[in-house]
């Protein structure tokens, strides 16, 4: 099959997608995708095509990049966009600050189910594998980059994985592309340079197929990946039942299914579970869900991870991120309507209002609350009594008259008798977007 036929074939699932646009570097691997794709236009039916090349503007050799770009798809009849964006330059990774601004363009640049081309190749595939595996990374990572992934409002395509670089360049001097060299990939004091020149020359110099066959294992291991992750769903699925608070916004299992379940896939479900919230730790940092499980009694350890933090309350794991991470302040005076909480959401009045001047507030202990047949109770023993997780109470929104409690917000049971009506809080989301920085290739 031809390399033409061959990309074409990669492409088959994106065929009808509303558009299609190249990552445009200028660079060889990108030219040769931008090439092919102009050639396949002139005898097939594809979406439109266009290209985006991101100037960083973090080294002088780079200032002709966009110059020629712009050449090179005008010859080809290609629409360009150029995006400029700012590097954080003293990040502690130059390359990766580089790679997150540039698929944070790349992210804003697609519309509803667009797809975003890039022309990584077997030899990036296997540099990947090789590099993971030196950091230590789990199955997902050895996994290598995926065929497609979601990006932004579109897909993230790499059609290009089973295709070599030598097969790439091969293309480019038959059909006298010209590209441009970044001078920074011959820097081997990076460490994927450093693979590419030094390390991977004499894998292949004793291993012929030494590309071709990492790539094949980090294949074998998605497919392990994609497996464990039918297995951790069969194992979440007695833990998803939903909380007695269906207002709770927030992600939460049960612990109890989990607590059957051996360590490995304990770790395994959860993996899943967390992966689209957090970053998750390797190898002997699991100490965290270690204390959250075991905790006796009354104790309630928070095991911190990148963006949020795990509790565990009311026989459940919570994840609480964004506001949640954050006291709220709240005591002005309220006349009903629906009002926005700095930090907590928003909440409104349903039915008639008490009479009086009311004021909003949070507990800050010492609340009591006079309840028809039950007499005047001490707010946080009737909030114990409930089983509502500890790290709720605090954010639940009061309304007082006075110093005098009429109304807890969410729970009509504890509501004065006097209260026609109740408050009815909507509680802020925990980050569900959590963007996982550094997984880009």
């Amino acid at each position: 099959m031809t390399l033409p036929d061959r990309l074409l074939h990669a492409l088959a699932p994106w065929r009808h997608a509303p558009a299609w646009c190249v990552a445009f570097s200028g660079g060889l691997d990108s030219t040769v995708l931008l090439h092919l794709l102009a050639e396949l236009r002139e005898r097939e039916t594809l979406p439109p095509l266009s290209a985006i090349h991101v100037a960083h503007g973090l080294q002088a050799a780079a200032e002709p990049w966009p110059a020629h770009c712009r050449a090179v798809c005008q010859r080809l009849g290609i629409a360009l966009r150029i995006v400029r964006v700012e590097v954080e330059r003293n990040a502690a990774s130059l390359e990766q600050a580089a790679r997150e601004a540039r698929y944070a363009a790349f992210a804003a640049a697609l519309r509803p189910g667009d797809v975003l081309l890039t022309a990584q190749h077997r030899d990036d595939q296997a540099e990947t594998l090789l590099f993971r595996l030196l950091r230590g990374a789990g199955v997902r990572g050895l996994g290598g980059m995926p065929a497609s992934r979601p990006l932004g409002e579109g897909q993230l395509v790499r059609p290009l994985l089973a295709v070599s670089r030598a097969e790439l360049e091969t293309y480019a001097r038959q059909h006298a592309l010209p590209w441009v060299e970044d001078p920074s990939n011959a820097d081997t004091g990076f460490a994927r340079n450093f693979l590419r020149r030094q390390v991977m020359p004499l894998f292949s110099a004793h291993w012929p197929q030494a590309a071709a066959n990492l790539a094949r294992a980090a294949a074998h291991l998605r497919e392990a990946d994609a497996l464990l992750g039918e297995l951790a769903e069969q194992d979440l699925a007695p833990a998803r039942a939903p909380s007695p608070w269906p207002w709770l916004s927030l992600p939460s299992l049960r612990l109890e299914p989990l607590l059957a379940l051996s360590e490995a896939r304990q770790r395994n479900a959860l993996r899943h579970w967390l992966t689209p919230l957090t970053r998750l730790p390797d190898g002997d940092h699991w100490a965290g869900w270690h204390c959250l499980r075991d905790a006796a009694g009354e104790r309630a350890p928070v095991w911190c991870l990148e963006g949020g933090e795990l509790r565990r309350a009311a026989g459940r794991l919570w994840w609480l991120a964004g506001p949640w991470l954050q006291a709220p302040q709240l005591d002005e005076v309220y006349g009903g309507g629906q009002l926005d909480l700095p930090g907590n959401g928003r909440l409104f009045w349903e039915g008639d209002l008490p009479p009086g001047p009311l004021r909003l507030a949070y507990r800050c202990g010492g609340e009591r609350l006079s309840l028809a047949g039950r007499g005047t109770r001490d707010l946080k023993r009737l909030l114990n009594e409930s089983a509502l997780p500890p790290f709720v109470r605090d954010r639940l929104p009061l309304v007082l008259r006075g110093d005098e409690l009429l109304a807890v917000a969410n729970l009509p049971a504890l509501c004065a008798s006097e209260v026609q009506g109740g408050l009815h809080w909507e509680c802020p989301k925990a980050n569900l977007g959590f963007e996982l920085t550094g997984r880009f290739r």
